[in-house]
């Protein structure tokens, strides 16, 4: 809100001049990461009580770790979860009746321990809501003020632990995301009453404030989802197609793939550790921002993040920092970064950050800028980590890529990113703090819609799909009703999951427009096989004793906005020298880093980001400043301004 009335200051307007505000919040991101989650209530199947610690049966970095791999905590306890007598089959029969007295039993057992947050997951209530509208309507009348998620509505697709966990995590995050939602409407209708408010979801669309507040798990990657798609504009429109995104804030830093122009979409997504199986672009999130802060384990190593200082009280260094060195005291004690923000908005303190630093480097028994470079190594290395599983684990070669990084940090480190990956060259957009937002100038209005439906493609019922597809489009188009976009400017796009039969994971592929008929559903089968092999390299396309099954229906109702464009610059004669403001002394890496070789203090050129023209070269060492970031430009690097104004830096010498 300061912002938008400071813009709106500079340019001596009101808020009636104000059409529409779009926000991306890390609001859920940062509570899941640092787990600061209220009690929660869980209501589930009588039987199944025990869904959260049977989870999967899947462990991490492969079956050779499962001896040392401890499960995480559960998101709920166990002592507050109650079950209810009633079943149905996944076609939605009901098997058993609806036990009312256990689902009072269970509303005044929340009502009485003082847990106000509860989330519902039924037995196949995919195929039928009507236990949990039930016992939605028992905690109302028992439990009043408590806020629910029922699995119905979060994810109505099979699978009962993802979908438990899916909906526990709405839960948790609800009352939160709800409050400082509905805080920024009430100060907006103080500004500009009723202007439409808009809330970015992790599927790469926005939604009205009013429904993310219904559904706040669909902010979970709301903010590294408008980053990596302003990201891929701006460097599609740089010429490189394949490019790997790297926010940097200031509790963490999330990463993401792009390749011919759009980021990867995925249903298999977890932040920190809580899988969420809903559509969101593929985004890996670690706790390495300017914020994280740098602690000493019980064995005495030093490690950085998840926890971070956050933006009150903040790093060391800012003026009521905190008392725990971090990131960003590493670096503005380097020099690295100036001794202030936003063009000297906040003061910075040198002493304060350089004193905590002292006093953790004492007990590691290391210099001031030992201890410096180390959190900052550790930092860059959990970075490229987050890169590698991007990429390296999907099968994808990270030395094809090109680095896009933005956020107020992401591009503190793109240099050494640049040697540990191997990566040849990194993009900075111009204004690489405001990425994410301009990104949110670019993204349609997007509402997802789910429903399984098993059936094997031999036996397929077409009614049976025409019908649920008509119904998942219905919804669809009444969502966008609701957001204000006429029936002539709605899209709708369907897609399938589709696998073979015994296969445990589906593949997505695109269902036609028009009449799903045979030829049609032919159709989608061929490319459901041509989609397999791209991603496995193999198919059974020729094998008819290999039956394709499809598994879930999806549709996507888009109502599209008009993107932005990109401004060119102007080439101008001269040196860069002309956009130098001063030097200072600034500690950098020697060139070939290792844990003895220490690095040197040089006296470095400052450039002013806004006075470098199209065509520009910044040899390193310098540090290009500009009013929301900075980019230190280490020895035997240089930067190039492009025709946009973007920097690409490269490698001058094999080092």
């Amino acid at each position: 809100m300061t912002g938008v009335h400071k813009v709106l200051g500079l340019m001596g307007l009101s808020g009636d001049e104000v059409t529409a505000v779009s926000h991306g919040t890390t609001v859920a991101t940062n509570q899941l990461l640092e787990g600061k989650l209220d009690r929660i209530g869980f209501i589930t199947t009588e039987g199944y009580e025990s869904v959260l610690e049977i989870a999967r049966q899947s462990v991490p970095d492969g079956y050779g770790n499962s001896y040392f791999w401890v499960k995480p905590p559960r998101i709920v306890p166990a002592d507050l979860v109650r079950t209810v007598r009633g079943r149905l089959d996944p076609t939605g029969t009901e098997v058993r009746p609806f036990d009312e007295d256990d689902a009072v039993a269970a509303a005044r057992f929340f009502r009485d321990a003082g847990i106000r947050t509860v989330g519902i997951c039924f037995l196949h209530s995919y195929a039928d809501d009507a236990h949990e509208r039930r016992m939605l309507d028992v905690l109302r009348r028992e439990h009043p003020g408590c806020v629910v998620s029922l699995s119905s509505e979060v994810l109505r697709e099979y699978r009962e632990y993802e979908r438990s966990v899916t909906t526990l995590v709405d839960a948790a995050v609800k009352p939160r995301v709800g409050t400082y939602v509905s805080g920024i409407r009430r100060r907006l209708d103080d500004l500009a009453p009723g202007v439409p408010f808009y809330v970015m979801k992790s599927n790469g669309g926005v939604l009205s404030a009013e429904e993310v507040a219904h559904q706040p798990i669909t902010t979970m990657l709301s903010g590294p989802a408008a980053g990596a798609l302003g990201a891929a504009l701006v460097a599609g429109t740089a010429g490189f197609d394949r490019v790997l995104t790297c926010d940097g804030g200031g509790t963490s830093t999330d990463v993401t793939v792009v390749v011919d122009g759009e980021p990867t979409l995925t249903t298999e997504g977890s932040v920190g550790d809580f899988p969420s199986k809903i559509p969101m672009i593929d985004v890996v999130t670690v706790g390495a921002g300017g914020g994280s802060i740098a602690w000493l384990s019980p064995e005495g190593t030093l490690k950085v993040g998840p926890r971070s200082a956050g933006a009150d009280p903040g790093p060391m260094c800012y003026p009521h920092g905190g008392e725990e060195p971090t990131v960003t005291d590493a670096h503005v004690v380097l020099g690295r970064i100036p001794p202030h923000l936003l063009g000297g908005e906040i003061p910075l303190s040198v002493d304060a950050a350089r004193a905590g630093l002292e006093r953790l480097g004492a007990t590691l028994d290391l210099s001031l800028e030992r201890t410096a470079t180390g959190i900052l190594e550790i930092s860059a290395w959990n970075q490229a980590n987050a890169l590698r599983q991007v990429t390296v684990a999907r099968g994808l070669d990270v030395r094809d890529f090109t680095l896009t990084t933005f956020g107020g940090s992401g591009s503190l480190l793109a240099c050494r990113l640049m040697d540990v990956l191997g990566l040849p060259r990194t993009l900075v957009p111009p204004n690489p703090g405001n990425l994410s937002a301009f990104g949110l100038l670019t993204v349609d209005v997007r509402n997802d819609h789910v429903q399984t439906a098993i059936s094997r493609h031999a036996d397929l019922d077409l009614d049976r799909v025409r019908a649920r597809y008509a119904d998942l489009e219905a919804a669809a188009r009444a969502a966008l009703d609701g957001e204000g976009f006429p029936p002539d400017r709605q899209r709708v796009q369907r897609t399938a999951d589709l696998r073979y039969v015994g296969q445990a994971f589906e593949v997505r592929v695109p269902v036609p427009d028009g009449v799903l008929d045979a030829a049609a559903a032919d159709d989608v089968a061929r490319a459901f096989h041509a989609a397999h092999r791209q991603l496995y390299g193999y198919d059974f396309a020729d094998d008819p004793r290999q039956a394709v099954e499809w598994v879930n229906l999806r549709v996507s109702g888009i109502g599209p906005i008009r993107r932005p464009d990109l401004v060119e610059l102007a080439p101008t004669d001269g040196s860069p020298d002309r956009s130098v403001t001063g030097t200072r002394r600034v500690f950098f890496d020697a060139v070939h880093p290792s844990p003895s070789s220490g690095g040197d203090w040089l006296d470095t050129p400052i450039h002013r980001r806004t006075d470098l023209a199209a065509g520009d070269v910044v040899r390193g060492p310098a540090v290009i400043e500009e009013f929301g970031s900075t980019v230190p430009v280490h020895p035997g690097f240089a930067a190039t301004v492009d025709r946009f104004g973007n920097l690409l830096l490269t490698k001058e010498t094999t080092r």
